[in-house]
C-alpha cells in the first residue's frame, strides 16, 4: 500500500509564497523615492568625484576660469579708462621746474584733445600707422602742460608747455620770449630753492605772462645761455612749438624735439595725485612719512 506523499515545510528562515516579505529581506529602491514615484520622475545617482566619493561634480576648475574671467575683464577696463579718460605719467627730469619736479606722479586727461592712435598703449590704435590725425579733435590752448610722443621716436613721451600755436611764430632773444614778433611779459619773484647732493641752489625765477591771459613761471638759471638766443621759428599748420619752464634745462622745440604733430598729442596734464623726494622710491612705503613732498599732494597744474 502507497503512502500519500506529504508537502514538505518551508525553511523558516524563508517566507511562503503567499506571506508577505520581511522588512529585513524587503529590496531598496535605489534613488527613487515614494514621491519620485509618485510624481513619475526618476531617481537620480550623484556623480562621483574623482576621489571616488559621492557628491557635486568638482568646482575648482569652475573657480579658476572665474579668477581668469575677473582678471581679463579687469585689464580690459583698465585699458578702456587708460586709453580714453585719464593715465598716470611720473616725471623723470628736470626739464619743467618749477611746475613739476623729479618724483612726481600726476594724471593726464586723454580726451582734452580728442584721440590718435598715440592715445592707445604703444601706439597700436585700432588701424596701427594708417591712422592719421585725431577724431573728436579740439586743439590745445596756448600754455597747457602737454604730455607728446616724441616725433622722432614715438615710442617716448615728453612733457612740455604749449607756446606756439599753428601759424605763429616763436623766438628767444636774450633770454625774453617772442611771440609773433611781440616780446612776452614777465616780472622777477622769489627764488627757486632747490637742493643738490646736500647744497642749496637758487634759481632766478620769473612770472610769466603769456597772450590770451595764461600765466605760469619759468626758471632762468644760465643769463644768455645756449637756448637764449634762437632763430625765428615758423609753427607749420597742425603743429605745436614745446618749451620747457626750466629754460636753460630742457630738450623741447627750440632743439632736438623740433615742431610737434597734433597726432602726437596724449593728452593734458592736469593733476598732481603723489610725490616723492630722491630720498625714496614711490614703493619704499617705510620711507613715506619722511620723503613724501606733502605740499604737493593733490596740485592742479597751472
Amino acid at each position: 500500500m502507497s503512502k500519500d506523499r506529504g508537502s514538505t515545510p518551508p525553511p523558516k528562515n524563508q517566507p511562503d509564497g503567499n506571506a508577505p516579505p520581511s522588512a529585513a529581506n524587503t529590496p531598496k529602491p535605489s534613488g527613487l523615492t515614494a514621491a519620485d514615484a509618485l510624481s513619475g520622475r526618476r531617481g537620480r545617482v550623484p556623480a562621483e568625484g574623482k576621489d571616488g566619493g559621492g557628491g557635486p561634480a568638482p568646482q575648482r576648475e569652475e573657480s579658476w576660469i572665474e579668477i581668469i574671467k575677473t582678471l581679463v575683464y579687469a585689464i580690459l577696463i583698465a585699458l578702456v579708462i587708460r586709453s580714453f579718460v585719464i593715465q598716470p605719467f611720473n616725471i623723470p627730469s628736470g626739464s619743467m621746474k618749477s611746475t613739476l619736479l623729479v618724483g612726481d606722479y600726476l594724471f593726464v586727461e586723454k580726451y582734452a584733445y580728442g584721440y590718435s592712435r598715440y592715445s592707445f598703449p604703444w601706439g597700436l590704435g585700432p588701424l596701427g600707422d594708417l591712422w592719421h590725425g585725431r577724431i573728436l579733435a579740439s586743439p590745445p590752448k596756448r600754455g597747457d602742460v602737454v604730455v607728446f610722443r616724441l616725433p622722432s621716436d614715438p615710442s617716448i613721451d615728453y612733457i612740455k608747455r604749449v607756446i606756439g600755436l599753428p601759424g605763429d611764430t616763436v623766438q628767444m632773444i636774450h633770454d625774453r620770449l617772442y611771440i609773433n614778433n611781440k616780446i612776452v611779459s614777465q616780472k622777477r619773484v622769489s627764488d627757486f630753492v632747490e637742493t643738490i647732493d646736500g647744497y642749496q641752489r637758487r634759481v632766478p625765477r620769473y612770472e610769466e605772462f603769456l597772450p590770451g591771459g595764461k600765466t605760469h613761471y619759468i626758471l632762468d638759471s644760465t643769463p644768455d645761455g645756449p637756448y637764449d638766443n634762437t632763430q625765428l621759428f615758423k609753427v607749420p599748420p597742425g603743429h605745436y612749438f614745446m618749451m620747457g619752464d626750466n629754460r636753460d634745462n630742457s630738450d623741447d622745440s627750440r632743439a632736438d624735439v623740433g615742431y610737434v604733430p597734433a597726432q602726437n598729442l596724449v593728452g593734458k596734464a592736469e593733476l598732481i595725485f603723489f610725490s616723492v623726494n630722491d630720498k625714496a622710491s614711490w614703493w619704499q612705503v617705510w620711507k613715506w612719512p619722511w620723503s613724501i613732498r606733502w605740499d604737493r599732494l593733490f596740485t592742479v597744474i597751472d
